[in-house]
């Protein structure tokens, strides 16, 4: 890397200088780079740095910083948009299943889908926005991927559901590869894919369908109970638990079929209460396959939707996908043999794949 003796330019042509190294820190293919700029002179210990690229925009490094070449070569590859890619088809096979049921009064799809936002996120949208403290265990430099300080490569595709409340969704999917530290084995990856589901109710939406139900309320000033938050009345609660997990019933018994046991665990996640797990019955064994719960109320009003009330959900489409076409490792989801890929390489995306190890030999 050429040095700039910085004490031979004047800011302006420093700054030009240094936007043209930035520039030329791209590949042909205009793949991420790392750039490391350095100055000469006195002041070099204190006024060198360290840039990251990433999509075209610069992260200076800092002690957070803990982010690989290895992982930053993942970024971008969005193995869900990849056509045929057995995660694309659990993704499309979901995307389908909302879009033709879930309709608004003009016979549009009612959930939006977002699959191509950005992995990079602020510590805030992480974080903060989700009400998880500061002191919180997923906050830990071992858990994550800092870029810096203040961004970082998303752990869960949550890291979206404030910005695009506050937008004035009421309903969408977010589909993204999220990155967490995990040692590897046939299970664990540090790049995975999440889908993220939000729905969002007025009053009016919520009781449409109940009698008497202009009689009725969303909020209350109660007391926080396992059942519901302070702020909710427990009829509202147990209708939105009600759509909720109706409505994850049918998605799952859409990709696995009728005759689908499934259970529901109680459990804790800090940016919804109550939550639950959704827990279905595979080869004999009961296996993890979601998250969700009613929206944390103070999450809703911070995003500008007052007056409404919302359920979330999570799940992991690697999950889905090794129990729904019995792929064994985990690893195999990055692998660019067309000896695997073309496994998957179907007209009808519902159609039945069962993945086949030994055409890999």
């Amino acid at each position: 890397m050429m040095k700039i003796p910085r004490k031979f330019l004047s800011y302006l042509q420093f700054q030009k200088a240094l936007r043209f190294l930035q520039l030329q820190s791209r590949d042909a293919g205009g793949n991420i780079k790392q750039l490391r700029c350095v100055t000469s002179g006195p002041a070099a210990s204190t006024t060198s740095s360290d840039l990251i690229e990433v999509f075209g925009k610069f992260y200076c490094r800092d002690d957070y910083t803990n982010i690989t070449p290895k992982i930053l070569s993942k970024v971008g590859k969005s193995l869900h948009n990849q056509r045929n890619h057995p995660l694309w088809l659990i993704k499309e096979r979901i995307k389908k299943h909302f879009y033709t049921q879930y309709l608004n009064r003009n016979r549009n799809p009612m959930f939006s889908v977002y699959d191509n936002l950005s992995p990079v996120v602020t510590t805030e949208q992480n974080f903060d926005s989700l009400l998880i403290p500061v002191d919180h265990a997923s906050r830990k430099k071992g858990d994550n991927f800092y870029l810096n300080q203040t961004n970082m490569l998303r752990a869960h595709t949550s890291a979206h559901q404030h910005d695009l409340i506050r937008a004035g969704l009421n309903a969408f999917l977010v589909v993204g590869d999220v990155y967490r530290r995990d040692e590897i084995d046939s299970s664990h990856y540090p790049v995975f894919h999440q889908m993220e589901g939000v729905r969002l109710f007025s009053k009016h939406e919520l009781f449409a369908n109940v009698k008497n139900g202009e009689e009725l309320c969303i909020f209350e000033k109660g007391c926080r109970t396992p059942c519901k938050q302070e702020r909710h009345t427990l009829e509202a609660v147990k209708l939105l638990e009600f759509d909720l997990k109706q409505t994850l019933k049918k998605v799952m018994i859409h990709l696995f079929g009728k005759g689908l046991e499934i259970r529901w665990v109680d459990c804790y996640f800090p940016f919804t209460h109550p939550s639950f797990e959704m827990e279905i019955k595979f080869q004999g064994e009961w296996m993890e396959v979601l998250g969700c719960g009613v929206m944390e109320q103070r999450l809703v009003d911070s995003a500008g939707a007052q007056g409404k009330i919302g359920y979330a959900f999570g799940l992991g489409l690697e999950r889905l996908a090794m129990i729904l076409y019995g792929i064994p490792d985990i690893r195999l989801f990055w692998s660019e043999d067309e000896r695997f890929s073309k496994q998957f390489q179907v007209i009808d995306i519902d159609q039945k794949v069962t993945f086949q190890v030994k055409k890999l030999f």
